[in-house]
This record gives C-alpha cells, structure tokens and sequence, in this order.
C-alpha cells in the first residue's frame, strides 16, 4: 500500500510540478504527516526531490528528472483518454485503477502529448446511454468480472426474459456493456450463451476453475449471437408508410427501426411519405410500437397487422366517440 502511495506521490510531482503538501494530502486522501514521512522516503530512496519554503512553496522533482513513453504519438495519447470510459470504470469497480494509470501515462508523456492528453479530458465526455434510459446498476456485476478475470465457475439463480427462473453453473468468457445494459456471455453445459447480469438474483463464486476455450472470440461470438437474437425477436417484416413527422420519430422505435428506415425507404411521394420495410415482432409488440404515430403512418403489409391497426382505431374512436369523459363516480371540482 505504502509503495503505491510513493509512486502516486512521484507521479503526482512529476505531471503538475510544484505542489504544496496540502494539495498531496487532498490528492491521495492522507494526512500531511503522511505526505511529509513519503516525501522523506522517496527522497532517501535517490529521487530528487527537493522543498521550497515559504508561502509559495512546496514540493516538486529537479528538472528533468522524468520518464518518458516513446514511440506515442498525439492522436495516440488523446484516443486513450478519449475512451477511458469513468463509468463503466465505476461500474466494474476499477475507477481508482482507471484513474491510476491515467496518471501514469500522463506522468510518462513528454510534455507536449501531455497538453493535447489533458485538452481531450477538457473538452470531450462520452456518456454511452441514450437520452431518457437509466444504465443496468446489477448486484453482482463486480462479482461477475472478476469470475471472468480469475476463470472461475459461477453458481447462479437466474430470472430468463420470461420470467422463468432457473438455476445454472456458469464459465464466464466475458462481459459485454451493450446500450445501457451489462451482458455475460459463459458457458452452460455444453452450451455458450449470453445472460443479462441484472436477471440474476443469486450468486456465489465456485472454488474451482474452468479452461477457456482456445478459439473463442468475444467479439466475433456476440456479432453472431446479436444476429440471432434480432432474427428471434424480429421475425417478419412489415410494410408501411411514414409521413414526413413519423420519419422524423422513427427512431424512437429503436435502433432496428432506425436501420430499416436508412436503408429501405424509397423516394418520397408528392406529400413526403415514404415506403419502409421494418422488422417486427408478434402482432401485439408491432400494433404497439407502429401504433404510437397514429395516423402518420400507414401499415401497407401483412394484411393481418393492417387488419390489427384497423381494430385499434375503431376501439379509439368509440372511446372518444363522445364529446366528453365517460363518468367516473367523481363529482367535478369547484
């Protein structure tokens, strides 16, 4: 612990130059006492660093004293600050290793990588969920990451999307942050599979460990299970038009939607609609997700799904076929 804290010290020096032993104290949350007897060790242990007394004091390393990362080129240096990522960080319970070694490579940079480093952090913040989606907060995500880092087996109760719950051991392969959601994909059986981290409810981590499979690949594994998944869900097509204001909305329909529209829509006609072909789930969801834009959208295919919308609209105009609200039993106010 105490060689850590040296070396947050020295990084600290070396990066913002002279600091006072408050502003140490405050960095690594010790006392000044601390920050003295530290800077006493790293001082006896031949690091040149040196105190100026006085109100504009404080500590700071002779100059050029330093390390450098060679071979790093700008653009290099502001991509990993870019995509340091604090709150996935957080989420996996590393943001103090994240923060560490951004220190580090900071500390390590020659000055003028530093600068553009320190302007990315300034001026760019990339927050990964979409407007109005509260991100997965799972129990057992720090639980799950390191079951993956130390190959160890998991034994978990787990809620399925419908509500099933089973019991299952899994071999963790790896965690993927899709959208706002946190997914592991492990090995069941004989089967690899990806669980949604938040549908468990019980877990404990198993003594034993398991082998990796030597040909698995994360990336490649979730691109084909993530097709899967969409051809399960999504398993017809619907035809339909959209007005000029629904093409406008239509991405609150989600990313499958949005992707249809880019790539299907025909021209638009004389009033601005254009022709869609969307993928759509059972009736019900598409009514659902397609009936939210009311009459800027018409649903051209299949005939049952332009039947379905026809019944919907007919149950909405006899709920507002009178002028005003049914009674309620509630006698009006004033």
């Amino acid at each position: 612990m105490r060689a850590s804290r040296l070396l947050s010290t020295l990084l600290l020096l070396q990066t913002r130059g002279r600091m006072t032993a408050r502003e140490i104290a405050d960095e690594l949350e010790v006392s000044i006492r601390t920050v003295y007897r530290d800077v006493e060790a790293l001082s006896a242990s031949g690091v040149p660093v040196y105190a100026d007394r006085g109100p504009a004091g404080g500590y700071q390393l002779v100059a050029g004293y330093r390390t450098r990362l060679t071979g790093l080129t700008g653009e290099e240096a502001e991509a990993l600050f870019l995509g340091g990522g604090p709150g996935v960080a957080a989420e996996l319970g590393i943001d103090s290793v994240l923060a560490a070694a951004q220190l580090k490579i900071l500390a390590a940079l020659p000055p003028e990588l530093r600068d553009r480093a320190a302007r990315i952090r300034e001026r760019f913040h990339l927050e990964a969920p979409g407007w109005f989606r509260e991100p997965d907060a799972p129990e057992f995500l720090e639980a799950v990451a390191d079951a993956v880092w130390s190959q160890r087996r998991l034994a978990v109760e787990y809620k399925k999307w419908n509500n099933v719950e089973v019991s299952r051991v899994l071999e963790p392969l790896g965690l993927v942050l899709k959208g706002v959601a946190w997914y592991v994909v492990a090995r069941s059986g004989e089967r690899i599979n990806a669980f949604r981290v938040n549908r468990i409810h019980e877990l404990s981590t198993l003594d034993d460990q398991f082998v990796r499979p030597v040909d698995f690949d994360l990336a490649r594994y979730w691109a084909d299970w993530s097709k899967d998944l969409q051809d399960t869900l999504y398993p017809m097509n619907a035809v339909v038009r959209l007005s000029p204001i629904a093409v406008e909305r239509f991405f609150l329909n989600g990313p499958v939607a949005e992707r249809a529209l880019k790539e299907t829509a025909g021209p638009p006609d004389e009033d601005g609609w254009v022709r869609v072909v969307v993928p759509t789930g059972s009736l019900d969801h598409a009514a659902t997700d397609l009936g939210r834009f009311g009459a800027e959208i018409e649903v051209l295919e299949p005939p049952e799904l332009r039947v379905r919308m026809r019944e919907t609209a007919e149950a909405l105009l006899r709920l507002y076929a009178d002028t005003g609200p049914r009674a309620t039993g509630v006698a009006p106010s004033g």
